[in-house]
């Protein structure tokens, strides 16, 4: 066996030992990785957070509820000031 062959089997089986042992620590930990269930401090703040968005989109309707009756207001003003 050259050199040459001797290093890519070496190579070859640290790759294999590490895939391995890679997939022995997820058979482990699988669960814990994929648990999706909400825990109750998640569930607070994701009430928190949807609370804050119905905020927000209640002062962005203000806001433009705001911005049309400036400019329906300034077109009045220009269209009073064109009958003087």
């Amino acid at each position: 066996m050259n050199p040459f062959e001797m290093v890519v089997l070496i190579v070859a089986i640290v790759v294999v030992g590490r895939i391995m042992q890679s997939r022995g620590r997820f058979r482990h930990r699988g669960p814990e990785i994929l648990d999706v269930t909400p825990r109750a401090e998640d569930e607070g703040e994701t009430r928190r957070l949807r609370d804050e968005v119905t905020q927000l989109k209640q002062r962005i309707q203000v806001l433009e509820r705001i911005a049309v009756e400036k400019e329906n207001s300034l077109a009045r003003e220009i269209d009073q000031l064109r009958d003087r």
